[in-house]
């Protein structure tokens, strides 16, 4: 038995995996390598191109220093050349001794080098060198094919394509003469132009087909008779060779071309008095012979436009040309802060698990562990016959063996999992889950990196699919932090015409660092002077407007006949819908509300009607809502909130009914915080993730950046609100008294009775929540019955008796 677990054990030791190698360099020496890289790159292609010009020029006025075998140590002569002495010897060497002319690949070879260190343009260096080697070789071959027909044989010293092109031409001629040389260099420089770019021999090969079918028509035509005929087929040719080059199109730009209808015609005979078809065209079984015309419309409003005009009136996209995302360089990495679960850890909490499940005659017959940024997952095998109910019992009694934080207990496929939280926890960086080849290649309209899951995978969502996110739990627990993720997400991955921001910040500090988006991102009321609202009266206007933004959306989806905004987007790029019409391309919209107890509190159901409306229709319209509250209780998480909103987030919350509020099910209560949390959303289990990490600084960078860059003349505007009756009912005290609540009168009433204006005079006496009986207070005080706020003690009451007070009533029933 003993050689037997100890077998065990040294297998288990296998399965865990060797703490990773440190790096050579860190991210920032890998950063500033690559910098200084560039530069001397980009120096020795400046160096390189004066030098190679210069030679040219002054080649025979520098023959005597070159051939000094101290020409880089003796001062007894000054070279000619630009370059001094060194440019001397290198310009030489790539033109006389080696390339002639093809030596001025090398310049392009560094400089290709710079541009990828810069990161202006990838460029794959293996591929680079190739292309510049060949390309070196070949122009070297073909300028010392073509000197050697001229009296410039020696031109540069060894000729035109250097001392290599002399030498190999002269072996090609002697081998194949001067018209097989002339053959293989034309091989190799076709070669050479398709390494370049594939679309070379596709243009040859489009060129040779036409030029095929303009002689096989011309023949058939004039084999007929008719030389009229000929003459339109000639017009008809040269159309047909224009729509061919037109309709060669980059896949990247195909959705952007227009929509044509084409017609084709089999039979020969005419098929209407406007479409003529040539009588004489043999019918056949070959592909080639069927012709294909563009059949125009009467109607086609773009057909007298620009190309220019219809790509800025169709894709909104090239408002901002110059656009570029953030580059990844603007996160950290954290590489310091990231740590790994050591054997000994995995060993210890391995026997306290398989001695604790032992004390309740739990059998175990194997344990796998998963190490996670945060949390391990310890997949527990049970032997034959155990039940997972005899183990997620226990919860509390591993929990309170393992003496560690965030265990949790979650039933697997095949197995019980633990989660145990790691001794040493890792911050996950957002740049890590943006990098991912997974996020990058995924196909998202609204793309979120969230984080790492327990089993160490990336996590990420689509908004739009969603389509609605809701985020809970208590202060300090990383909601924030969540909500900064969120946003550069799609900062990172969307065009500014693509996505618009409605932020809502009660605290005036959490989403103030994008203001500076205002420009590019954000959308507001044109009355509104800032884009962020952080004034809670303001709200409610801008939930309206969005509801009205939502009303005219469906009246454009109505009318293009889609159902939902990513059909009618790809519909109007593809010019199929007309801008005259009132068509326009529909950004996405994102509402983030940072705190929406506040809201609740201040607002009521004003705040909680169009959030409502929204979250139940605006889905398909690009209208998606990211609310976060620190208060998850019922009365802010209200039956209508929960039943809109399917995807949800819970951070560490203080008890299981809270957890129970945010999810359905207990669990939030069990985690660790610093931005750990269990992710809800459609057709899925809950998930446990730690939430990637994004600093203020981070931001404020990416802010910056896309703020340096060019954008629109103002803010993206929202439609205006009539609020005329509003308003004139509205006084100083930003309360309306045209909608007093329904229990007005029956409060004042008991205020002036009792000579005592508080809150909880009101709650006790009508049986009404705090937050409603806080409204009728301030309505009471708009109306002059009680007097202002008196900290700790209750308000004045300004109405002495009842007789009063009916006159009070009176005058405002007739507002």
């Amino acid at each position: 038995m003993k050689k037997s677990k100890s077998a065990k054990t040294k297998k288990g030791k296998n399965k865990i995996a060797k703490e990773p190698r440190e790096p050579l360099l860190s991210s920032a020496d890998a950063r500033v390598l690559r910098i200084l890289s560039g530069f001397i790159c980009l120096a020795i292609t400046i160096f390189t191109v004066v030098a190679l010009v210069s030679y040219i020029f002054t080649w025979t006025a520098d023959q005597s220093l070159v051939r000094d075998p101290q020409v880089l140590s003796s001062a007894a002569e000054e070279a000619s050349n630009s370059g001094g002495r060194l440019g001397l010897v290198w310009a030489d060497f790539l033109i006389s001794k080696l390339f002639g002319l093809g030596a001025f690949v090398v310049p392009f070879f560094f400089g290709a080098i710079s541009i990828g260190c810069f990161r202006i343009r990838k460029v794959n260096l293996l591929r680079l060198l190739i292309v510049s080697l060949i390309g070196a070789i070949v122009i070297s071959l073909i300028c010392a094919y073509l000197s050697g027909f001229t009296k410039y044989e020696f031109l540069l010293g060894n000729g035109l394509g250097g001392s290599y092109g002399r030498h190999a031409v002269s072996w090609l001629r002697s081998m194949l003469g001067n018209v097989g040389t002339g053959c293989v260099l034309m091989i190799l420089l076709l070669l050479w132009l398709v390494l370049l770019s594939k679309k070379v021999a596709l243009r040859f090969d489009d060129l040779m087909w036409s030029v095929a079918q303009r002689s096989r028509r011309e023949k058939d035509l004039v084999a007929s008779g008719d030389p009229e005929s000929v003459a339109e087929e000639e017009g008809e040719v040269e159309e047909e060779e224009t729509l061919d080059d037109n309709t060669i199109v980059d896949p990247e730009y195909k959705d952007l071309q227009p929509v044509e209808t084409t017609e084709v015609v089999v039979d020969p005979a005419p098929v209407s008095q406007t479409t003529v078809v040539p009588a004489t065209f043999p019918v056949g079984d070959n592909p080639e012979d069927v012709i294909i015309q563009i059949e125009g419309s009467d109607n086609d409003f773009i057909k007298n436009l620009t190309e220019e005009e219809k790509s800025r009136l169709f894709d909104p996209r090239l408002d901002l040309p110059d656009y570029r995302h953030p580059s990844l360089s603007l996160l950290n990495d954290y590489r310091d802060k990231w740590y790994t679960v050591s054997m000994d850890e995995l060993e210890k909490n391995k026997i306290k698990i398989v001695t604790v499940l032992g004390h309740y005659k739990i059998k175990v017959v194997a344990i796998t562990a998963k190490m996670g940024p945060t949390v391990t997952l310890y997949k527990i095998h049970l032997a034959d016959g155990m039940k997972v109910s005899q183990v997620r019992s226990r919860e509390e009694d591993i929990a309170l063996s393992l003496g560690a934080k965030g265990v949790r207990v979650v039933t697997l496929i095949d197995s019980v999992g633990i989660e145990v939280a790691n001794e040493k926890p890792s911050i996950v960086p957002l740049k890590s889950i943006l990098n991912d080849p997974k996020f990058k290649n995924a196909n998202m309209e609204l793309p979120l990196a969230m984080g790492i899951t327990v089993t160490n995978e990336p996590f990420f969502l689509d908004l739009a699919k969603m389509p609605h996110l809701l985020i809970a739990g208590a202060t300090g627990m990383g909601k924030s932090v969540g909500l900064n993720c969120i946003i550069t997400s799609l900062l990172y991955t969307k065009h500014p015409a693509e996505l618009k921001f409605v932020m809502v910040d009660p605290k005036k500090v959490e989403l103030s660092l994008y203001s500076k988006l205002d420009k590019h991102f954000l959308a507001k009321i044109p009355d509104e002077a800032e884009a962020i609202i952080t004034d809670t009266r303001k709200v409610v206007n801008t939930l309206k407007s969005l509801c009205v933004e939502m009303e005219d959306r469906y009246e454009l989806l109505k009318l293009a006949d889609m159902r939902h905004i990513r059909d009618y987007n790809k519909k109007f790029l593809n010019r199929r819908l007309n801008p005259q019409k009132g068509h326009k391309f529909l950004p996405y919209i994102v509402v983030v509300i940072d705190e929406f107890a506040d809201l609740l509190v201040t607002a009521g159901k004003e705040i909680e009607e169009p959030i409502a409306r929204l979250a139940q229709q605006a889905r398909a319209v690009g209208i998606h809502l990211v609310i976060a509250t620190q208060r998850p209780t019922t009365d802010i998480i209200t039956g209508t909130i929960k039943a809109n909103f399917n995807s949800r987030i819970a951070y560490k919350v203080n008890a299981s009914i809270d957890s129970r509020t945010i999810l359905d099910t207990p669990g939030a209560n069990r985690l660790i915080g610093r931005g750990d949390m269990l992710v809800m959303y459609p057709g899925e289990d809950i998930v446990r993730v730690q939430c990637a990490f994004v600093d203020t600084p981070e931001i404020i960078a990416i802010t910056k950046d896309i703020s340096s860059q060019s954008g629109y003349d103002h803010e993206f505007y929202l439609p205006e609100v009539s609020d005329d009756e509003d308003s004139s009912s509205t006084n100083e005290f930003g309360v309306n008294l045209k909608n007093r609540d329904a229990l007005f009168e029956d409060a004042a009433k008991i205020v002036v009775m009792a000579q005592q204006g508080s809150t909880s005079l009101i709650q006790r006496k009508l049986e009404i929540g705090y937050a409603r009986a806080g409204r009728i207070i301030d309505q009471l005080e708009a109306a002059g019955i009680v007097g202002p706020f008196g900290g700790s003690r209750a308000r004045d009451v300004l109405v002495s008796d009842l007789a009063t007070l009916d006159i009070i009533l009176e005058t405002l029933d007739r507002i």
